[in-house]
């Protein structure tokens, strides 16, 4: 068992002449199935293609991109595991100093736009080989999209990068069907077929069962005609995820619209056409994935530079499902991973659990067991995988559908088995968990069992808020769910005689949200007596219902107005009121109170939330600093 090749001497070695694939990923090689690449490459290798991988070029030297030569059938192209422009600035569009993807945490390794650039350096030597994109950046890019970066509508990145096809949500099946399909000797303009991917072309007679989106030319114009259309076309694309009931939808783009070969197109219309998403996996395809030959480890050329953090994360971690039905309107699963979800068996996981035991670094704790949501492990009705999820209704929200099947006595038993393991001390969940599903479920055996073997002193969940006015924009239950869940894990850990804490996860500014609904929000916390220390602001990235809603003032699922923060300085108030108790949030949140003549919770009795004037920082630190001692935050919250 080996690394993929990296290298001359890497194909020398397997006794490789010419790649048929170059994988250029924007993540550094790590050989885990936590990382697209990873599985990307493993799943071709198993399939009988050989792949090399090229990692953090230097995006300024077309040399770089050459170093294992021109590959038979293709380049393989993806930003990593996430958005380059995520991993490089904050929502305040202030660039971040690290990459936990890179070698030693380095923040430099990578260019902005990873996939456009990198598609340029490409191109610039190898004009006629094709080229696929696929990740996270280029699926939720697919069509033309909002980019808050820019603060402009983008066109579909097939043309901005220049690329032949583009692979989009979990690409196993698709990159399968592509590898196929340029071995049999299809020409990459050809391959117009295949579910999970989007092409483009220049004849629309061509394109059958279709729906055709509004132009990028109607869906770009800065104007309120523009914004409006641009929420109807991105309405039409949430409603054609589902792999089994979506139709094929394309958009036109006018002149000026470049070939992969850099050619002008001249006159007319380009077409970008996305095809229905791949069907779900099957337990035993998903077993498949996960039993490959992976090295679990980062490439030794980076021990030198002390590795990859981001493999400290997951390196004890196990994936058990993927796809979530949960359907948050922040999330971009719905239109990357898709609603239904997917699982292993606990056969598979027990397997992986048992490597990962045989590390010499293992300490005995399995730090997380779950995925996008922890304890999903099916389907959330049974007629989904024959008919699909529903197109205009939702499992969760805005209560639990009746059809829902709620249950987890699978993922408990799984649990079970993974602590009974020799070796394990502690098995942990730390995914995204679902208090409105477990409060669905009348038998409270896992919640009990949850508290007393899986948390380790804290239980990190995500409310968001708790005004219904922002939850109900958030696709997320009202309050009175979160506090019958508050109530019930506290209960249990009284019967267990246990002291453990939730930390909530709080959300500044999302589309609905006024000053008025943060201020409620602090009055919240300080009802609690918990002042969180992490706090996320609204971050507008592509592929969301809310960026929508950010970028148009509509929700796209209803067309209804929907306030919008988008002034910098109210974001801060926002952001600072849940913060009220910090010093240097002092001013932000008196301009708050007075703004919205709140001035009732500016003085020093038990119900104020700062004092009349403000008082010196050492007095403040010493009453907010941690109100309780027991409950300290810590940890990185899973990205999106």
């Amino acid at each position: 068992m080996s690394f993929l090749p990296v290298s001359r001497e890497d194909m020398k070695k397997q006794n490789i002449t010419q790649l048929d694939f170059v994988y250029v990923c924007g993540d550094a090689y790590v050989d885990h199935p936590s990382f697209g690449s990873a599985i990307i490459g493993r799943v071709l290798v198993s399939r009988g293609y050989s792949v090399g991988m090229i990692c953090q070029p230097d995006w300024r030297d077309p040399a770089s991109i050459a170093v294992l030569g021109e590959p038979r059938l293709g380049f393989l192209v993806s930003a990593g595991n996430m958005d380059s422009m995520v991993l490089h600035y904050t929502v305040a569009k202030k660039r971040r100093h690290e990459d936990l993807y890179s070698p030693g945490g380095r923040g430099d390794c990578r260019p902005d736009r990873a996939v456009i650039v990198y598609c340029n350096l490409i191109r610039r030597t190898f004009r006629h080989t094709p080229v696929i994109i696929g990740g996270i950046e280029a699926s939720l890019r697919r069509l033309g999209h909002y980019d808050y970066w820019s603060d402009k509508v983008r066109r579909s990145i097939l043309l901005e990068s220049g690329a032949d096809l583009l692979s989009y949500g979990m690409g196993e099946r698709s990159i399968v069907a592509i590898a196929d399909a340029l071995a049999s000797g299809i020409p990459a303009k050809d391959i117009t077929y295949i579910d999970g991917t989007v092409y483009k072309t220049r004849d629309e007679e061509s394109i059958y069962d279709a729906v055709r989106l509004p132009d990028f030319s109607e869906i770009s114009e800065d104007s309120e005609r523009g914004r409006r259309k641009y929420a109807e076309s991105y309405a039409v694309q949430y409603a054609n995820t589902d792999p089994f009931q979506a139709k094929r939808i394309y958009e036109g783009y006018g002149n000026g619209v470049r070939g992969s070969d850099g050619s002008d197109h001249g006159s007319g219309m380009t077409y970008v056409v996305q095809n229905p998403p791949s069907k779900p996996l099957t337990q035993m395809e998903m077993d498949d994935i996960y039993a490959l030959p992976y090295m679990r480890r980062w490439h030794p050329m980076y021990d030198r530079q002390g590795g990859i953090p981001a493999l400290a994360e997951i390196r004890f971690s196990l994936t058990s499902n993927r796809g979530c039905f949960g359907e948050c309107n922040f999330c971009a699963l719905t239109m990357h991973e898709g609603r239904i979800v997917q699982a292993r068996s606990h056969e598979s996981i027990l397997r992986e659990a048992q490597q990962m035991i045989r590390e010499k670094d293992f300490k005995g704790y399995i730090h997380d067991v779950g995925g996008p949501t922890a304890e999903f492990r099916a389907p959330a009705c049974d007629k989904q995988l024959k008919y699909g999820a529903c197109v205009h209704k939702r499992c969760l929200y805005p209560r639990p559908c009746s059809n829902l099947r709620v249950d987890h006595s699978d993922y408990l038993k799984l649990l079970k088995e993974l602590r009974s393991l020799d070796g394990v001390k502690k098995v942990f969940v730390r995914s995204g968990f679902r208090f409105d599903y477990l409060m669905a479920d009348r038998d409270r055996n896992f919640l009990r069992e949850l508290c007393r073997y899986h948390v380790s002193g804290q239980l990190r969940v995500a409310p968001e808020h708790i005004s219904d006015n922002v939850l109900r924009e958030m696709g997320k239950p009202p309050v009175k769910i979160y506090n019958a869940f508050v109530h019930e894990f506290e209960k249990v850990n009284r019967e267990l005689g246990l002291k453990q804490y939730i930390v909530p996860y709080l959300m500044s500014s999302h589309p609905g949200s006024r000053l008025s609904d943060a201020i409620a929000l602090a009055e919240y916390i300080r009802d609690m007596g918990y002042m969180p220390e992490q706090v996320q602001d609204f971050y507008p990235t592509p592929g969301t219902v809310s960026t929508t809603m950010y970028y148009t003032g509509l929700d796209p699922l209803s067309m209804q107005p929907v306030y919008v923060a988008r002034n910098p300085h109210e974001k801060a108030m926002q952001r600072a009121l849940i913060q009220y108790r910090r010093p240097e949030n002092y001013d932000l949140v008196k301009e708050a109170l007075q703004k919205e003549g709140r001035e009732d919770l500016i003085g020093f009795g038990p119900r104020c939330l700062i004092p009349p004037r403000k008082m010196a920082e050492h007095s403040a630190h010493s009453t907010g600093r941690n109100v309780h001692s027991h409950r300290k935050p810590s940890g990185r919250r899973k990205r999106r």
